[in-house]
């Protein structure tokens, strides 16, 4: 390789350094997988896999976007599980699965507007703010849902089959044995890339999360891409819930919970910033890709999920050490 080319190489690694960090990470969990847990390189394994990572990667884009103007979304889960056991009674009522998906994920967007709205005048609580603002929801959701009903948290309803083969393990896309929310989730990141990339509103996150002066002297608006950027994580929050009845087939209020500190996670260990201004979601794909995979290794290997959760914090302590030590982009100018 000429010199050249070699210098190019070498300052392309520098600048994308989580993302190659997180790809050599992914590998390694591969072939630690393929050497210690028999079958795990299967097809069968492989799509349970990505089916996984896929509702994770949904669920965290809305975290990435709030990470990038270096904030942090709580209330995800709580809008999941929401909407897990809203759509059920919806369907129950009569109303068509369909456009009760939709009217759910509009409300997810004006759910999260609002969380945004309160985040923003409050930003020195932001966090507690959302967490809280997530509790109220989920709570009024398990309110309309018992109402007539002596049981709280779980709703059932007969799931359409559309809904089910979208999201369960067996499912089909045109034919081919692949679970369409895999490829929902394809088509929801190359258009997010994209939108970042190559619009006024993804540079202007990147804008505000490196410098909130730089950004206002650009007349870009922090109050509308901070409700901007909320709503989104609102009505992703509730796709991914609805999905998610497809996937277990019963509502189930608790459904999110797990995706409380995992989106956190995927956003970390993909090397997308916490302080705002750095990293993207195509980042994040690799941390969820990475916390799916590392997962389907422990459970292989017959660790308890206790043993699970021990396992996954001292991964994200020397990544969040390892990236630490990169200044933040306001530091450089």
């Amino acid at each position: 390789m000429k010199a050249p080319a070699r210098g190019r190489m070498l300052q392309w690694i520098r600048c994308n350094r989580p993302s190659v960090i997180g790809v050599g990470l992914l590998v390694a969990l591969v072939v630690m997988g393929s050497l210690l847990v028999p079958g795990f390189i299967s097809v069968q394994n492989a799509r349970s896999i990505l089916l996984l990572a896929a509702f994770l990667g949904l669920a965290s884009l809305g975290q990435t976007m709030v990470a990038l103007l270096g904030g942090l979304d709580l209330s995800i889960p709580y809008v999941i599980g929401a909407a897990n056991i809203l759509l059920p009674s919806l369907i129950n009522t009569g109303m068509p699965a369909g456009l009760a998906m939709a009217i759910l994920v509009l409300a997810g967007l004006v759910v999260g507007a609002l969380n945004g709205a309160l985040s923003y005048k409050l930003q020195g609580q932001a966090l507690i703010m959302s967490l809280g603002f997530g509790f109220a929801v989920v709570g009024a959701a398990q309110i309309y849902t018992t109402l007539g009903s002596a049981v709280g948290g779980n709703v059932f309803a007969p799931i359409p089959a559309w809904l089910t083969n979208i999201a369960a393990f067996n499912g089909r896309f045109f034919g081919l044995p692949i679970p369409p929310v895999i490829v929902i989730w394809i088509a929801v990141t190359v258009v997010t890339l994209f939108i970042v990339r190559n619009t006024w509103f993804g540079h202007s996150l990147y804008a505000l999360g490196g410098s909130r002066v730089a950004a206002s002297r650009l007349l870009i608006s922090e109050f509308r891409t901070w409700l901007a950027v909320h709503a989104i994580s609102g009505g992703m929050s509730a796709f991914t819930g609805v999905l998610l009845l497809g996937f277990s087939g019963g509502g189930y209020v608790a459904v999110g919970d797990p995706y409380l500190f995992t989106t956190v996670a995927a956003v970390v260990i993909g090397g997308t910033s916490l302080l705002g201004g750095g990293g993207g979601y195509g980042s994040t794909v690799i941390g969820a890709l990475v916390l799916t995979v590392l997962t389907s290794l422990l459970v292989g290997m017959g660790m308890s999920f206790a043993a699970q959760q021990a396992v996954v914090g001292l991964l994200i302590i020397p990544m969040v050490a390892l990236y630490a030590r990169t200044p933040h982009i306001r530091s450089q100018i």
